[in-house]
């Protein structure tokens, strides 16, 4: 028997590359490219009913109290972004933040800095040792994001999108996302260029293959290539005719902010401040623009 085409859900239709709308950004720019920082904050000791990221044990998960992975964390917030907002300013880029409730409350400096700087916020759960799991009922779901949604908003308003922590997400949660007043998610690695789930909701490309926990840390690719992964991927898309592509690069505190690697990153971010034919900007502005033009598609 032969299988349905596409995918093997309902949350959007299935749309190959050639059937797809054609756009490009302002000023004519084919590729656009946004920067993620994250602010997060791991519990020592989480809730009982917390559910985290299997990916993240061994060496790198100590059981609870968690004291190793709070630490990284903690260095992050405490040194790492520091050395980075200093290389956003010395560059002039723009930055969308990926930001926990947990991180807001306990690093007000950390956000102020943020904001004072034009930066904007995506609302990213309540702590990274949280996620949205299929244990979770729909009642624990629709909670947990609105209580995230809520509390960032209290302390930095102007979330348009949510990232799952760790990508967590069920069936329904693109649904439960936009009945939230989301207008974005970066949860979905399934595209270069944006498009509508069935909910409204615009799936704007995450970092994915450019998330430096992803790929430095999970997949131990050396930090010496990274800023050749992402060279590679903007000459890429810059060398094909389609418009609308986007490129992600998520960057954590913890990792791309120790001394030892924040070279990589400052050699990748002046690639990308030098290419004057990439859009860079906001993942909220980004999703913005692209829904304006798929709709006028």
């Amino acid at each position: 028997m032969i299988p349905p085409r596409g995918p093997d859900h309902a949350l959007h239709p299935y749309a190959p590359q050639p059937a797809r709308p054609d756009f490009v950004w302002p000023g004519g720019k084919r590729v656009a490219a946004y920067i993620l920082l994250h602010i997060e904050h791991t519990e020592i000791e989480p809730p009982a009913d917390a559910h985290r990221d299997p990916r993240f044990r061994g060496a790198f998960f100590t059981g609870t109290p968690d004291w190793h992975t709070y630490s990284y964390r903690d260095y992050g917030n405490r040194i790492g972004a520091w050395r980075i907002l200093d290389l956003l300013d010395a560059l002039k880029l723009p930055a969308s933040v990926a930001v926990n409730t947990l991180a807001a409350r306990r690093h007000p400096e950390l956000i102020a800095a943020c904001a004072a700087r034009g930066f904007e916020p995506v609302a990213h759960g309540h702590a990274a040792s949280r996620m949205i799991t299929a244990r979770m009922e729909e009642a624990e779901e629709r909670a947990h994001i609105a209580t995230a949604r809520d509390e960032l908003a209290a302390i930095w308003p102007g979330a348009t999108g949510w990232l799952g922590q760790d990508h967590g997400a069920k069936g329904r949660t693109t649904q439960l996302l936009a009945e939230a007043g989301f207008a974005y998610s970066l949860d979905w690695a399934n595209d270069d260029e944006p498009y509508l789930h069935a909910s409204g909701l615009l799936a704007l490309p995450p970092p994915a293959e450019w998330d430096d926990v992803q790929t430095l840390w999970l997949r131990r690719v050396p930090v010496t290539r990274w800023p050749g992964l992402v060279r590679d991927a903007l000459d890429r898309l810059l060398a094909e005719p389609r418009g609308g592509r986007v490129l992600g690069l998520g960057v954590h505190p913890w990792m791309l902010g120790a001394p030892h690697r924040v070279r990589y990153l400052r050699d990748s971010l002046e690639d990308l401040a030098s290419r004057a034919d990439v859009h860079v900007a906001t993942c909220g502005t980004l999703a913005a623009q692209a829904r304006a033009a798929l709709h006028s598609a």
